[in-house]
């Protein structure tokens, strides 16, 4: 499948997939967003589908957010003939976001550099996000006179309490990687060099891992929204699920006869 602006490259199981338009520092407008959308589906259902993903930005920067070149809206217009900003939202980037949310296959983000708009909720989805030394986080929009989407106002206050959420929203500043680690916006934070190796290698350990942590990333996206009946009846029904796969039987041969399991993702 062929790509105008990301580069979809296989590592055995795990899938890198770079946002690549260096000159806009990789802003995610309507076509990248697509394109996006497509690998990972792609990339999903393949005959050898991807354990795992890592997604990141080439360049000086993982993404900048939407390409205001074409408007945040892809040059739609309201009932009123004025510019519809949410537009886009409706028909590229909710959808994208939905799925990266429901999808079973675990995710890293790599963040190099600006992680900005939209480009911040694409950082934050990751299941576990690896930020470089200079990397930053910036919810840009009070600079254009919009408000944060790609799920910023849903993500920002359950990872990192409301009053931070409202600083990062309300005041437009960047939160650079060692704050973001100290506030539990990321996982860990590295030197640049070492920013994909690292992502690579906890990606390589999550697709050698059991079919089950997709059913984990579900429960805990989940549990952001359950009581606690609801996501004990959730554990409930994944635990049937997860007790029916050749990597169950596997991880309790293994532990019977005291080797490593194998697991297949199946």
């Amino acid at each position: 499948m062929s790509y105008t602006k990301i580069r979809v490259a296989r590592d055995g199981d795990v899938c890198i997939v770079t946002m690549s338009d260096p000159s806009t520092m990789n802003a995610a407008g309507i076509d990248l967003a697509a394109d996006l959308m497509k690998a990972l589906k792609s990339e999903s259902m393949a005959a050898q589908p991807a354990r795992a993903f890592v997604l990141t930005g080439e360049g000086r920067g993982f993404c900048s957010g939407a390409n205001l070149q074409v408007g945040p809206g892809g040059g739609a217009l309201d009932v009123d003939g004025k510019p519809d900003a949410g537009a886009g939202l409706e028909t590229v980037y909710n959808p994208l976001v939905n799925y990266i949310k429901e999808m079973t296959t675990p995710l890293v983000t790599a963040v190099n550099g600006a992680a900005a708009g939209v480009g911040c909720s694409l950082a934050l989805l990751g299941d576990i996000i690896v930020a470089s030394e200079s990397a930053y986080f910036l919810q840009a929009f009070r600079r254009i006179g919009l408000v944060p989407d790609g799920g910023s106002t849903y993500l920002l206050p359950r990872l990192i309490g409301k009053a931070r959420a409202m600083e990062m929203t309300l005041l437009g500043e960047r939160v650079a990687a060692a704050k973001a680690l100290e506030w539990g916006l990321v996982n860990r934070v590295v030197p640049d060099a070492d920013l994909m190796t690292t992502a690579m290698t906890l990606a390589q350990t999550l697709a050698t891992g059991p079919s089950s942590l997709g059913l984990n990333r579900q429960l805990m996206w989940a549990s952001l929204d359950s009581d606690w009946s609801a996501q004990l009846n959730r554990e409930r029904g994944a635990q049937r699920l997860a007790g029916k796969s050749e990597d169950f039987a596997e991880g309790v041969a293994a532990f019977r006869e005291k080797r490593a399991a194998v697991f297949k993702g199946r």
